[in-house]
């Protein structure tokens, strides 16, 4: 499709934006319209780099002359339920090329450290050349994609951080383009992390290579949908479970849902649902397995919102599952995690077991905890907290 200018016209995230809107699937938000301009721009510059590339590319060839440079990418940070990821993707479905990739940060981090394994394996074995493995790596991911889209851009493990400046020096003088969704401004990366000083540089050429857009909604959209469910269900069974599902679906629009894992202390601890900053468990997955304080820590600083499905009335025949429950609400508590679960009993009657053990009395903390999450003052506090943040 070309414009009467002879410049190629691509679709526009204003056009699917306000078709969004017509059907009332979103609201329109004038913050939120003013990001959508700038995406709409990297659009074009893309297909205009893209096309550029496409026509000259004999003549770069014999010329040896420099493919244009890519266009400057986007940082865009705010609180959660803001719409980032909505728009980011709407973007990535629109962006005019086809080597392109969207991930979460987390995940193309793992896969960076996989090529640098498998890099210094071949080294060993004499099959490649170059004790730094960060070009080869770097130059291999630019081949396969000229536009890398990150949610939830965060760092917060010190062997991502000491190799982030030198990886990202050379994917943008590859020609890469990043556009990024966070949760916090670029400066406040990796801040208080071990070894600080050293990841600095990363923050001078991220900013160097992208704008860097703040979004001060005062609204959470997320939050907005999923305060008029339900968050905590009972009894067990087939509505409980259609319940949960339609809270699911509530929190996690506009994120897509995959398996993934978090690094505590060289353990894995597995997620087998995550989507964005909003992740569903089990009971079993969560209190039956191995976990401790660590685990759940780490559980809490990466995701935002935890679904908890099949809570079971527990007693003493039950009690490391028990201590594990205990241990986890207090986390969630603390750190002002939104909790959505479906349980066989409320609150005050989850715990049937004799009353003169230690967990009885620990377990009337916990009950009295999971009614003060359940209600609308706990749940906007934590929003309110969001915003002056």
């Amino acid at each position: 499709m070309t414009s009467h200018a002879g410049l190629a016209a691509y679709s526009s995230l204003r056009h699917e934006y306000g078709r969004l809107v017509e059907k009332g699937e979103i609201t329109r938000d004038p913050v939120q319209e003013a990001l959508i301009a700038r995406f709409d721009r990297l659009i074009v510059e893309l297909g205009a780099t893209n096309a550029a590339t496409k026509s000259n590319a004999l003549g770069w060839f014999f010329a040896r002359k420099k493919a244009p440079p890519a266009p400057r990418g986007l940082y865009v940070h705010g609180g959660v339920g803001r719409g980032k990821t909505m728009l980011m993707d709407m973007f990535f479905k629109l962006a005019p090329l086809k080597r392109k990739r969207r991930a979460h940060f987390n995940e193309f981090m793992a896969d960076v450290h996989d090529r640098i394994g498998l890099h210094r394996a071949a080294l060993k074995a004499g099959t490649a050349k170059g004790d730094d493995p960060i070009p080869p790596v770097a130059a291999s991911i630019a081949k396969e994609s000229r536009l890398l889209c990150f949610d939830e851009f965060t760092v917060t493990d010190i062997a991502d951080a000491m190799i982030l400046s030198r990886l990202f020096t050379a994917l943008f003088a590859n020609g890469v383009t990043l556009v990024a969704t966070s949760n916090v401004a670029p400066d406040d990366l990796y801040r208080d992390g071990l070894n600080r000083a050293l990841f600095m540089p990363f923050i001078q050429t991220l900013k160097a290579n992208v704008e860097v857009v703040a979004v001060d909604i005062p609204t959470d959209y997320r939050m907005l949908k999923l305060s008029h469910l339900p968050v905590y269900v009972t009894p067990l069974g087939p509505a409980a479970d259609r319940q949960m599902d339609e809270a699911w679906a509530a929190a996690t629009e506009g994120h897509s849902e995959a398996h993934t894992a978090l690094t505590v202390m060289g353990r894995e601890v597995k997620v087998a649902r995550a989507s964005g900053p909003s992740a569903r468990f089990t009971f079993a997955q969560l209190c039956d397995e191995p976990l401790g304080a660590r685990d759940f820590l780490a559980i809490a600083e990466r995701f935002d919102t935890l679904f908890i499905d099949h809570i079971p009335v527990m007693d003493q025949t039950r009690r490391n599952a028990t201590k594990r429950f205990i241990l986890l609400i207090d986390t969630l508590y603390d750190r002002h995690i939104r909790l959505v679960a479906s349980a066989e009993a409320p609150p005050d009657r989850l715990y049937a077991g004799r009353e003169n053990v230690t967990e009885a009395f620990e377990f009337a903390r916990t009950a009295s905890r999971l009614n003060e999450m359940q209600s609308r003052e706990w749940v906007e506090g934590r929003a309110a907290r969001e915003t002056r943040a």
